[in-house]
């Protein structure tokens, strides 16, 4: 294991002088464990998310500066990684399972077993680049209600998605799609209109756009279709347009795709 280190003395450690001073605020959210506790809130609770573990003191100047920092960026987890203050003036069986000479002291623990640490002051920097590598990732973002009801996935639940945030493109595609196979194609592209284009609302868009036209998008036809708009895509803008979304509603990966893409490019330049 890897330890960052600011040796006992230096700027941002307390080593075995006792310096009383005011405590600085602590978050209200933040576990504190025990002695007695320390199985519980640590050891097994590291077997279900990584567990940061703050070893510290009231007295310790560094302490009450490195406590917030630590306490902001493990909060941006939401709750997939936690975070355990220890007193190590009040639980002595802890200091001397971790041997403490110098605080404040910071491990890492996962799966019941110590995998980092860093003694000294960190800045949030240094801090958010430690946890990170803890976590095995930085945090993801909080999902947010439209987030939830996108996942419900029903009609009903879509549009009220829309009308918490009207541009979510989670909701405005799988609405999209719905519509779509609910034989509405118009306002499919309608709320596509909402939303920058990319390959997902393509693929929608020219669904939509086809049904419309009351053109087969079976599969069968389309390369005979294709053959017939290609005789006249470069002077018919409608023909171009179709010949494309056909293209779009082909399977990703069918070789005709590239087939007709190519041919395309031949008759227009």
């Amino acid at each position: 294991m890897r330890w960052r280190h600011v040796s006992p003395g230096k700027r941002g450690v307390c080593s075995g002088l006792r310096i009383h001073a005011p405590t600085g605020a602590i978050v209200k959210s933040v576990k504190n464990a025990t002695d007695a506790t320390f199985e519980r809130d640590v050891l097994d609770r590291s077997q279900q998310v990584p567990v940061v573990v703050d070893l510290w003191a009231p007295w310790c100047g560094p302490c009450r500066t490195l406590g917030p920092i630590i306490e902001r960026v493990v909060g941006s987890y939401n709750g997939t990684v936690d975070l355990v203050k220890i007193n190590v003036d009040e639980n002595p069986g802890v200091s001397s399972a971790f041997q403490v000479q110098s605080i404040p002291m910071v491990v890492g623990v996962k799966d019941r077993k110590v995998v980092d640490g860093f003694i000294g002051a960190l800045g949030e920097p240094k801090v958010t680049e430690w946890v990170a590598k803890l976590a095995g990732g930085a945090p993801q973002p909080e999902e947010s209600e439209a987030d939830l009801l996108v996942k419900a996935g029903d009609e009903v639940s879509l549009r009220k998605a829309l009308e918490l945030q009207p541009d979510h493109k989670g909701a405005v595609t799988a609405l999209a799609t719905l519509l779509c196979d609910q034989d509405d194609p118009g306002q499919a592209l309608g709320l596509l209109e909402k939303i920058p284009e990319d390959p997902d609302t393509r693929k929608i868009a020219a669904r939509a756009r086809l049904m419309l036209a009351n053109v087969d998008v079976s599969g069968a036809s389309t390369p005979t279709r294709l053959d017939a708009l290609l005789e006249v895509v470069k002077e018919d803008e409608r023909a171009r347009q179709e010949y494309l979304d056909l293209l779009e509603t082909m399977p990703s990966g069918d070789p005709l795709v590239t087939k007709y893409r190519k041919a395309l490019s031949a008759r227009l330049f």
